[in-house]
């Protein structure tokens, strides 16, 4: 069955770093659109980022671009979020989701409804 394990979650201060990870497993992980989003407390899920497993295309949200990295090891089916100057406004929970459907591109990556598999969530707070 399809499974995304998410880890790396934690709190810091603001200014610090901190790197997820998400492997897959279940399914072809390849040719594939993968996201990280983000709900903090009383506000809507987000999209942070995403890529496009068949050939690294990068997508990201304004307010995380120059800051967060999205990159995969597709010999671990694993899509890691690197986050640096992180700010108390990124704090949240963070979930990785992926979109079974073979794919170009990630057009749409930022729509929850392309998504049909996620993670469970892992916490990130960041301190001021």
């Amino acid at each position: 069955q399809v499974q995304l394990v998410e880890s790396g979650g934690g709190s810091v201060q603001a200014g610090g770093s901190l790197r997820l990870s998400c492997a897959a497993s279940g399914y072809l992980y390849s040719s594939k659109c993968m996201a990280w989003f983000r709900q903090a407390p009383g506000k809507e899920r987000e999209g942070v980022a995403a890529i496009y497993t068949g050939g690294g295309s990068t997508y990201y949200a304004d307010s995380v671009k120059g800051r967060f990295t999205i990159s995969q090891d597709n010999a671990k089916n694993t899509v890691y979020l690197q986050m640096n100057s992180l700010k108390p406004e990124d704090t949240a929970m963070y979930y990785c989701a992926a979109d079974l459907r073979p794919a170009t591109y990630c057009g749409s990556w930022y729509f929850e409804y392309e998504y049909n598999y996620w993670g469970q969530g892992t916490q990130v707070t960041v301190s001021s």
